[in-house]
């Protein structure tokens, strides 16, 4: 993914039809199907700690461990289920956030775009 190079302090992006760059998944992750993942990092503090972008992955089932994330569903859908605790379907407008360290499972039903802010 790349990052917009010394970004304005203020600046909009249209999310829904923002050009992704491809982001490879670990193959280990993938549960089924042939889940393809993009995305773009539109801001990334000096330190590295604090990253805001947009991702996407079309459907399939996959796993991941998470980081400190505040996101919300542009388009798309799916079933998020938090090893030990939540299932999250998740929509158009809906916010999540997921903390350090959650083991999840995700089922993408629709292709889904999403905005995020992590904090690491």
């Amino acid at each position: 993914m790349t990052t917009l190079d010394q970004a304005p302090a203020s600046f909009a992006v249209h999310i829904p039809d923002a050009e992704l760059e491809p982001d490879p998944l670990d193959p280990a992750q993938v549960l089924s199907g042939d889940p393809v993942v993009s995305g773009k990092v539109l801001w990334e503090s000096a330190d590295g700690k604090q990253v805001r972008g947009i991702w996407q992955i079309t459907p399939g089932v996959v796993t991941d461990t998470e980081a400190n994330e505040l996101f919300v569903v542009v388009s798309g859908r799916a079933t998020v289920v938090v090893e030990g605790g939540e299932t999250l379907e998740i929509g158009p407008g809906d916010a999540c956030v997921l903390r350090e360290g959650d083991r999840t499972t995700w089922t993408v039903h629709e292709t889904l775009r999403k905005a995020y802010h992590i904090s690491l």
